[in-house]
């Protein structure tokens, strides 16, 4: 079968992140929480996950005085996530009566 399923993707949150930042740039933490509607200690460790597989890049700026921590996916990450979307499209396809 093609593709390579990736645990690192298992998790829900994690999978949606990476839906996300494939057609996002960028994303910030805030906006993060809120379109995923998870707590900031659950969505730092998912985030904290993915960075240490190094599929995604943190950023951290300051906008004013306000700290501001924006993610974008690596290519690595971007290609692990492709590979794991071709791994479920074939195991679809493969059981389809």
């Amino acid at each position: 079968m093609k593709g390579n399923y990736d645990k690192a993707f298992e998790n829900v949150v994690r999978l949606r992140v990476m839906s996300i930042l494939m057609v996002n740039e960028e994303y910030d933490f805030n906006s993060f929480k809120e379109i995923l509607e998870v707590t900031d200690g659950n969505l730092a460790s998912h985030l904290k996950n993915l960075e240490k597989q190094e599929y995604i890049e943190v950023n951290k700026s300051f906008v004013g005085r306000k700290p501001l921590t924006t993610y974008s996916a690596t290519s690595t990450g971007k290609k692990a996530f492709q590979d794991h979307l071709e791994f479920l499209e074939n195991l679809i396809k493969a059981n389809k009566a």
